[in-house]
């Protein structure tokens, strides 16, 4: 116990660093991006460089800059409901005996963020055929905003879901296998990590179609994860931010078919 309780001050740094991080490497990416013109589309929106290549850039270089951004957003979105969880596991693994478990959490931590490096990863190529296609066929992209709307009200509706609350129970209340190998602790991680992405699915798709790099949605998708996953009652706020969604999404379909 005394190990644990010396050992909580760091683990609360090192969580509150990582945040930090994430929420300033997202700053400055939005920076940034808001010096780049996007491309104006038909139906009257800006499609965003995010997904596809400015001139001179290579696939692989927008590839390796989506998925830096993405890990930062992540990062700052998770850590807030995932330190909690992580420091129980901590706990549990300090319980057995097995050596460095800070070493252990720390691992597992590595594997949970790689899970949804690994998200992002498929996410990107999806995103920019997408967007390839946007650019060569008008009428799809005229459609493009209606289509964001309707995500927006899926990913809301889907809050209400039998699904969303399996999904969610399992994430305020994981499993807790207290690996004591390398090896054991990032597979525990990545497991965790790929757990968390389907129970977020509906908000990082609103949260894609509305735009990954507007720290504002990103915050309120951030703060509707925390309360869904630490607050007492979490199935309420999930519905709660889906009730904000359905609205968001009807109005985004009403302004584009306007």
């Amino acid at each position: 116990m005394v190990g644990e309780r010396t050992s909580l001050p760091a683990f609360v740094a090192v969580s509150t660093a990582v945040f930090a991080a994430g929420v300033a490497a997202m700053a400055l990416a939005g920076t940034s991006m808001s010096a780049m013109a996007g491309t104006p589309m038909p139906g009257g929106w800006m499609l965003a460089g995010t997904w596809t290549p400015m001139c001179g850039q290579t696939w692989p270089a927008l590839a390796w800059g989506f998925l830096t951004m993405w890990t930062a957003m992540t990062a700052a979105m998770m850590s807030p409901s995932f330190a909690p969880t992580l420091w129980r596991w901590r706990q549990a693994v300090g319980r057995t005996g097995a050596p460095s478990p800070d070493r252990l959490a720390a691992l597992a931590g590595l594997g949970y963020f790689a899970a949804w490096a690994l998200i992002g990863a498929a996410i990107f190529p999806l995103g920019a055929t997408l967007a390839a296609a946007e650019l060569r066929w008008p009428e799809l992209a005229r459609a493009a905003p209606a289509a964001s709307g309707l995500v927006v009200l899926g990913a809301g509706l889907a809050q209400f879901t039998p699904w969303k609350a399996r999904r969610l129970a399992c994430c305020r209340t994981p499993a807790c296998h207290a690996a004591t190998s390398p090896g054991g602790a990032l597979r525990r991680g990545l497991a965790l990590g790929l757990d968390c992405g389907a129970c977020c699915a509906g908000p990082t798709a609103a949260l894609l179609v509305v735009g990954m790099m507007d720290l504002w949605a990103m915050a309120a998708v951030t703060l509707a994860i925390t309360l869904e996953r630490l607050a007492p009652g979490g199935m309420r706020f999930a519905r709660a931010s889906g009730v904000v969604a359905v609205v968001a999404g009807l109005a985004m379909v009403a302004r584009a078919i306007a």
